[in-house]
């Protein structure tokens, strides 16, 4: 199963739309605090529609509580974390998924922190834009990549 992380998301609406992305994927989302909003946002629930209570949801602490509750116990199973972000020198197209993945993904405002993807420069993918442009919206960004890891692994599980 793969999974999406979301690194201090501070939209709810983006929340709400990645996790029903997350449902019709069978992907897993995790939420690594602090959010910027509360997780009974009328937002939240208005983007999830009724697909909110059938997602399978974690929240952790802070990104080092993420690592230990949810990571390292998923690396038996060959599980990798990529890190999206405007910075990468790949692209999410250059690097095979794993079924077991981790997909991390950065708060709107400015990404995943700059000391957790220089500890992670190889596992560091982007999504090509015209030049000059900031950047895709977060709930955009994670269809992409989730959906370009399902396409690798044969969409399985999936009609």
């Amino acid at each position: 199963m793969l999974r999406i992380v979301l690194h201090q998301p501070e939209q709810p609406g983006n929340v709400g739309t990645i996790g029903r992305s997350c449902v019709c994927a069978g992907a897993e989302l995790h939420l690594i605090e602090p959010l910027g909003f509360f997780m009974t946002d009328r937002h939240i629930k208005r983007a999830g529609l009724d697909y909110w209570p059938r997602l399978q949801v974690s929240r952790h602490m802070n990104y080092e509580t993420f690592l230990q509750e949810a990571y390292e116990p998923a690396r038996p199973e060959g599980a990798k974390l990529w890190y999206v972000t405007t910075k990468a020198q790949q692209t999410y197209s250059d690097v095979a998924f794993g079924p077991n993945d981790f997909l991390m993904f950065g708060k709107e405002s400015a990404g995943i922190p700059e000391e957790i993807l220089r500890a992670h420069p190889a596992s560091c993918i982007r999504i090509p834009m015209a030049e000059g442009e900031r950047s895709l919206n977060l709930s955009n960004s994670v269809s992409i990549v989730l959906y370009e890891a399902l396409r690798q692994a044969g969409f399985p599980g999936l009609r």
